[in-house]
């Protein structure tokens, strides 16, 4: 008995002592512990989020590093130097953080003795992921994929939010429309895109897009312009920029009802959402569990949209719908057709056309035709391989990419790309340009013949599932709307 009480109290002894040292470590030595040291790897979008949400004015780390990678987005190549200012970045770096190009990962990590390196951006494959994490780990440093819920801010209204399991699988289209169907039913919904910042970062901060002085106003890139027109063009208010916590400050001072995220890539929401709905693609049967993160954006999904069944063939929508289940037997499933209109066919119809498409699907998105090269299917046009009228940079673009070949992506990263991609259309030798971008063309370049755009809508296929409508009326019953 006596020996039983002896344990115990020595037991209890130790456990006192521990916690004594634990608080002397804290009060004196707590200074002199060495800051984890991080590298984020990135595109301009998701690190800058997952910086300002975790590790912004946090004294336990020190982000020596951003990395841009050019295989990931064109527009981040620039061989200037940039900078997270200061601004942004906060009092704990009064330099800001300075962005160094992904192939310099491995001396970065060995100059600063870097503890952490964490992986943040969108539209890999998962061999890259594994690739990517390797290349850190060899050097010395641990590899950390984030934790959806540390990024994710949560709202005072409900929020909406359309992502996908790869680029180009048609958000948009739902997107528009989701917003459409809200407005209609007299709600106020105000849509955040996620961002494309390739200017001055400082500037960028929180911005809003109602109409095309908004776009000047802001010096937008093609690609911006391909995800906030076809809002403004229905009369709707878009905002985007680097701080998405200011951004729901700017977008609260508009008492939305509604609050809908626009996901780039295959990106994961920076909201929390109330809905939300994944896109998956039948012409890339596979991708939804080979691409990063777009398989988090399936397996979290309460609505899964299976869209362009119209171009796919039976046996692909059908293994797809079996991955689908496997992976989230819980989310309902939208069946839809990706429909391609035109406004005046007979200016291109079985005519000899360039054919023009959205530049993020054409390039990282790794397909090999959008909605104006469908257009010039449905048309009976010939298709004009334009490779042997390239200028300047976009020759770069067809040999980064090599998979493209008889469209030409819709590029415009800055002034001298958008000359040379003008220069590119108006050289090609054919009778009519048929762009599918969900921009007008027309606003940046000049287009020397005759042209049409091709847009794409969602078309339910109601017999299959449920509506967009339907899922939105269920939605707003639920919260009270």
């Amino acid at each position: 008995m006596r020996r039983s009480i002896t344990i115990t109290l020595l037991y209890k002894f130790i456990l006192i002592s521990e916690t004594f040292l634990n608080i002397i470590e804290y009060l004196f030595l707590g200074d002199l512990m060495e800051k984890k040291k991080i590298v984020i790897v990135g595109a301009l979008g998701m690190d800058f989020h997952l910086f300002n949400r975790k590790f912004r004015n946090n004294e336990d780390y020190e982000v020596v590093a951003f990395t841009y990678a050019g295989e990931q987005n064109v527009g981040t190549t620039s061989k200037n130097e940039r900078i997270y200012p200061h601004e942004l970045a906060g009092d704990m770096y009064p330099d800001g953080i300075p962005m160094y190009p992904e192939i310099m990962l491995e001396s970065l990590i060995r100059k600063y003795k870097i503890d952490l390196v964490y992986l943040a951006y969108s539209d890999l494959s998962a061999k890259h992921v594994v690739y990517l994490g390797q290349r850190a780990q060899s050097a010395g440093a641990e590899y950390v994929l984030p934790n959806p819920d540390d990024t994710m801010i949560k709202a005072d209204v409900p929020v909406t939010s359309v992502c996908a399991v790869r680029t180009g699988c048609g958000k948009s289209q739902v997107s528009t429309k989701l917003v459409d169907i809200l407005t209609e039913k007299g709600l106020k919904v105000i849509s955040i895109r996620e961002p494309m910042p390739y200017g001055d970062l400082r500037k960028q901060v929180s911005m809003r897009f109602a109409s095309e002085e908004d776009l000047i106003k802001h010096n937008c890139t093609v690609e911006e312009r391909e995800e906030y027109e076809q809002y403004i063009e229905k009369g709707h208010v878009i905002y985007s920029g680097v701080d998405y916590e200011a951004i729901l400050k700017d977008v609260m001072k508009e008492n939305p009802d509604v609050i809908h995220f626009d996901g780039g890539n295959n990106e994961i929401p920076f909201y929390k959402p109330d809905l939300f709905i994944t896109l998956v693609d039948p012409l890339r049967v596979g991708h939804e569990t080979e691409y990063y993160p777009g398989q988090i954006n399936l397996r979290r999904a309460n609505v899964v949209v299976i869209n362009k069944e119209n171009t796919a063939k039976k046996e692909d929508i059908e293994k797809l719908l079996k991955s689908v289940k496997e992976m989230n037997p819980k989310a309902e499933i939208i069946h839809s057709n990706s429909v391609v209109e035109v406004e005046n066919p007979d200016i291109v119809r079985e005519k000899r056309v360039l054919v023009i498409d959205d530049g993020p699907t054409i390039t990282h998105g790794g397909m090999s035709f959008g909605a104006g090269y469908v257009a010039a299917q449905k048309y009976g046009c010939k298709v004009v391989d334009p490779r042997p009228f390239l200028k300047g940079s976009m020759k770069d673009i067809f040999e980064e990419f090599k998979h493209i070949k008889k469209v030409l992506p819709a590029m415009g990263y800055n002034s001298e790309q958008i000359k040379d991609f003008e220069a590119t259309v108006n050289s090609v030798d054919c009778d009519a340009v048929l762009y599918g971008t969900p921009m007008e063309l027309k606003h940046i370049i000049k287009i020397n013949k005759p042209s049409q755009r091709a847009r794409y809508r969602i078309e339910e296929i109601k017999e299959k599932g449920p509506s967009l409508e339907e899922i939105l009326d269920r939605f707003i019953r639920e919260k009270g709307l």
